[in-house]
Parts: structure tokens; sequence; C-alpha cells
């Protein structure tokens, strides 16, 4: 006899960092469970505008997420200030909530009562946050926007703005795709090594036979002499430590930034990983606001 009872809802999971348990601010980047949605698997937490969901389960999920991380006041959901990413180095100033979302991949703050997010579900989210001009930023990091400085840029603007000093800047690093599952080309190489002193650290190298054995079946065969044949290596990028040292290069200090040590690739049980779900999968949401 089946049961007729409903199957347990999935909790609502918020990963948060200690360096932003203050009284006057909320945050929280979200994971993959605890939603409305159903196209990403039962209960989604999907907080991204896709083809396949719906808008209607969006904002639904939008507002459980904004209510998790404590971002209402007793009337109603903060506002939320989003934007059309890009890949870019653009930093908008918000002075008040934005009817569309902007476009670029920085945000930055000093307005209680609204919520600024990015989304991800790879790329690299950053939260940063002054803790004495009470400023906060969100920045969207994939590897274009590495390459372009996003979060050194975001910093800057934090200066530029409203005076905040980097050295009382705290920052978190969300989950993103670690190092273990980001292969990249050798033009990926290039671009770092264009733009960084210290790019070499970013990258590892590690043979990788079974890709070369894909590309050539028939290599055991030949009789090339040791050193003659293409070397069987994967390349992989570590995006974390890229932004990290970015965030230091601004004037940030390293006891004052947090890392997440979540990798989305591998574990889409707890994210979404455009990577590693071939590109049908949700998005996540890193969002950080002022109380009143």
């Amino acid at each position: 006899m089946k049961s007729s009872k409903k199957p347990k809802a999935a909790k609502l999971e918020v990963l948060r960092a200690p360096a932003f348990n203050l009284p006057w601010l909320v945050h929280g980047f979200s994971t993959r469970s605890g939603g409305v949605s159903d196209v990403y698997g039962a209960g989604s937490l999907n907080l991204g505008v896709t083809e396949h969901d719906t808008r209607e389960n969006v904002e639904q999920n939008r507002a459980l997420f904004a209510q998790a991380i404590g971002a209402r006041d007793a009337k109603s959901t903060w506002p939320l200030t989003q934007l059309k990413q890009v890949h870019s180095a653009v930093v908008h100033r918000v002075t008040a909530p934005a009817a569309e979302p902007l476009i670029g991949d920085g945000l930055i703050t000093n307005v209680p009562g609204l919520l600024i997010g990015i989304k991800t579900a790879d790329c690299i989210p950053v939260l940063a946050a002054d803790t004495k001009k009470r400023v906060v930023g969100a920045f969207h990091a994939g590897w274009r926007g590495t390459v372009a400085r996003i979060v050194e840029k975001g910093i800057g603007e934090m200066r530029r703005h409203y005076g905040s000093n980097p050295r009382d800047i705290v920052a978190a690093i969300g989950p993103g795709v670690h190092q273990c599952c980001y292969t990249v080309g050798e033009e990926l190489v290039n671009a770092f090594e264009s733009q960084f002193a210290y790019a070499k650290e970013l990258f590892h190298e590690e043979y990788d036979f079974e890709s070369l054995h894909n590309k050539y079946p028939m290599l055991f065969l030949t009789q090339r002499a040791p050193g003659h044949g293409e070397p069987a290596t994967k390349i992989q990028l570590d995006l974390v430590e890229a932004n990290r040292r970015q965030l230091i290069d601004a004037g940030v200090l390293e006891k004052n930034i947090f890392v997440i040590d979540e990798c989305t690739s591998c574990n889409t049980k707890q994210f979404f990983s455009h990577r590693a779900e071939f590109g049908k999968t949700g998005r996540m949401l890193a969002a950080i606001g002022i109380k009143g």
C-alpha cells in the first residue's frame, strides 16, 4: 500500500561567511535545494530566469531566498537589483532599485533596505563589505571578467564613490568551479600571462593519458623516440586563487578574505553547474544588503 503523504520538501540551504557576521549586514550564497522549481530536479531553488524555468517560479524562489537571509522588513521583501551579466569589468553604483537588470558584472551600494546580487552556475561570486563605511559590493567573475579585473576594479569603485579603505573591507569568495574541474586551453594561459605577473601560479598541468588515447587510439603503434610525441597534459585554471589575488592587489588584507571551499562542478547535488550539466541547469544567487 502506497503512502498518501507527500515527500518532505528539501530544506533551503544558505552558505554564509563568518567575516560577514555584522549586525547591519545581510548576505548569503544560495545552493540548489529548497525552492519551487522542478525542471532541474524536484524542489530546486533556481534564482535565474532561464529557457527551461518560468518567471513565476524564479520570483517565488527569490522571495524564499531573500526571507532566508533576512532581507525583509515588517511589510515586504527588499527589492533586488541584479545584472544582465556579460563577463565584463563594468561596475554599477546603485542608488535606488533598478526596474530592469543593469548590464555589467558588478554592483556596489550604501543604500539600506536594498539587495544586490549576481547569478552564477560555475563562475566565481565575490561579495565585499566595508565594515566602517557600510558599503557593499557583489561581483561576477568568470575567466573573462577575471582577466578584465572585475573584482579589483570593484574594490576600486567602492573606494572612488564612497571613500572605502580596502583595509576595512571584508570579502567572501563563494562556490564556483575549482581548479580540479576547470580544464582550459592554451589561449587562456596566454590571456592571463598578458595581464598578470603571477599568471603561471594560477595554472596546473597534469598528465592525462586518457584524453591523448581518445585522440590518438593507435598511438601505441608508433615508434617515436621518447620526448618526440605530443605531451599528454591537461591545463587547469584556479579562478578562486586568481580572484583572491585581485582582492589582495586591491588592498584587502589576506586575513579579511574568506573562501567557501566548494566546487560547483564536483557537487551537482548541492549546486548548479553549467559545465557539469552541459548547459541545462539553474542559477544560484550571491546577494548582500544593508539593514536600515
